[in-house]
């Protein structure tokens, strides 16, 4: 048994040896990792080899078996459910493999959806949505319902609403498995630009090595390990997130 330790000031994520089973099946098993703030890293491995799984105790959406998942100064393993929902609601963002938007609303409705839950008035949230709409190339397909659009659209908009609230963190879980590779290329470019030019920390899991080249650093699991890590890091370790949460 270890003592609990705060991470290093320098990471706004750090994680030490996370075991995870789901349905009885070892999904993490030791696995410790640090994120730089404004770090886009690259989780990469086959299918099945834990990348989900990780990114979903990082953020708090599930709560390892054994071990420690840290934002910031805030013990996320240890967070009650409602703690975690607000700090996922505030200070994170998440793209899955597909866009689940809300089919009943427009395109900024669906983008706007974040701030709107945190109580930000129609017009201030549209406004928000509209300017990140624009910015991804989007902003033509505001006022569309999702069963109109394409699929690399609709991603695009999921994008927005993960967004939308500059989280300190997105995680993006094999955002572009459902996107043909030229719409996948564009849409990274989109993605890892936004995050650079709002300092914002990527958690990119993807089976594509090609796409782990997009990264300042990546690590590989494998059957639920971490087997390696490359890259130095484009941001250096120097930077301390200005994202906090008293909980």
């Amino acid at each position: 048994m270890y003592a609990m330790v705060a991470p290093p000031d320098n990471d706004v994520l750090w994680a030490r040896s996370l075991n995870c089973s789901l349905g009885g099946t070892p999904a993490l098993s030791g696995v410790s990792i640090g994120i730089r703030e404004g770090e886009i890293l690259a989780v990469t491995g086959p299918r099945g080899s834990g990348k989900t799984t990780l990114l979903r105790c990082l953020s708090g959406q599930l709560t390892p078996d054994q071990g420690e998942v840290w934002f910031n100064s805030s013990p996320v393993h240890t967070m009650a459910p409602l703690q975690r929902e607000r700090l996922r609601r505030e200070k994170f963002g998440w793209i899955a493999p597909e866009p689940a938007l809300v089919p009943e609303l427009t395109a900024w409705e669906n983008a706007a959806l974040p701030l709107l839950l945190r109580g930000s008035s129609q017009q201030a949230a549209k406004t928000t949505a509209m300017e990140w709409l624009e910015r991804l190339d989007i902003g033509m397909c505001a006022r569309k319902r999702p069963h109109a659009l394409l699929q690399a659209q609709r991603q695009r908009i999921s994008l927005a609403r993960a967004l939308v609230s500059t989280p300190c963190v997105l995680y993006a879980d094999e955002p572009t498995a459902t996107l043909h590779r030229a719409e996948g290329a564009q849409f990274l470019r989109t993605l890892t630009t936004a995050a650079r030019s709002h300092r914002i920390t990527v958690l990119l899991a993807t089976s594509d090595p090609e796409i782990a080249t997009l990264a300042d650093r990546a690590v590989a699991l494998l059957d639920g390990r971490r087997v390696n890590s490359t890259g130095g890091g484009a941001n250096g370790a120097e930077g301390v997130t200005a994202c906090s949460l008293s909980v």
